[in-house]
């Protein structure tokens, strides 16, 4: 039901965190745990907190050293934040985070959950990767949430919503949705192409690029409406260089 849907750790801090994220991870029907770049990890202070029942959870999980690394292959990826404001907008609670996730899953999608260091969480350039974000509403009084804690929530709503829908078969090919290598070379080219027409300050094109990726974030872009996009940044290219940029009038 939630075999396409990934739980990973960015740089955790303490092994008994992930051993118990592992728990989490199998009380809601995911097997799938990535851990990037892990502080100090020790498997043996691990396993204890995730019980016999998760243990093949944790021994599975995949290692990595960046979180690009990470995220190979996924269509969408969706950041955990307790950081709100600047360009941090349109930020997600678990529940509608929940019902994105399953629209994404059952269009044929590979969905990755991300959740960040417990003393710090993602930074901006971290978030950058991410389709969307979504935050854990907590009280004022007590807004700290361990990490499985947090986990568990999250992937409880998903588990929840995943149950309220048949499964719905894949599409041809063309149609699968893209994954966050092909997207982060769709945004390369885009940016090229309004850099090409000035649409872009090039003082610092990444920070204008933002509302860009905000607004892919909220489309599940197909392949074949990928090809699209890519042909059409290339024509704006190939124009500017046959016939020159646009000039101010």
């Amino acid at each position: 039901m939630l075999d396409d849907l990934t739980v990973v750790l960015f740089r955790p801090k303490f092994p008994e965190n992930i051993g118990s994220t592992a728990r989490a991870c199998l009380n809601m029907g995911v097997t799938k745990m990535i851990i990037v770049d892990p502080y100090n990890f020790n498997m043996d202070k691990a396993l204890p907190l995730a019980t016999a029942h998760a243990k093949h959870v944790l021994e599975n999980a995949r290692i990595c050293e960046t979180l690009p690394e990470a995220l190979e292959g996924f269509t969408a990826v969706y950041g955990t934040t307790a950081r709100t404001g600047g360009w941090r907008k349109g930020i997600m609670s678990p529940s509608t985070l929940a019902k994105v996730v399953d629209e994404r899953l059952h269009t044929g999608g590979k969905v990755a959950l991300v959740f960040g260091p417990e003393d710090k969480g993602l930074t901006n350039e971290e978030t950058s990767l991410c389709s969307g974000l979504m935050t854990i509403p907590t009280s004022r009084e007590g807004t700290s949430l361990n990490l499985a804690q947090a986990v568990v929530i999250v992937l409880y709503e998903c588990f929840k919503q995943a149950l309220s829908k048949p499964f719905v078969p894949d599409g041809p090919p063309e149609e699968r949705p893209t994954t966050i290598q092909e997207q982060e070379t769709l945004f390369a080219n885009l940016q090229e192409s309004l850099l090409a027409i000035n649409f872009l300050k090039e003082d610092n094109p990444d920070y204008w690029m933002l509302p860009v990726r905000r607004f892919f974030s909220k489309i599940n872009l197909k392949r074949n409406e990928f090809n699209l996009l890519m042909g059409v940044s290339r024509q704006v290219q190939w124009f500017v260089r046959a016939y020159g940029p646009k000039k101010d009038t």
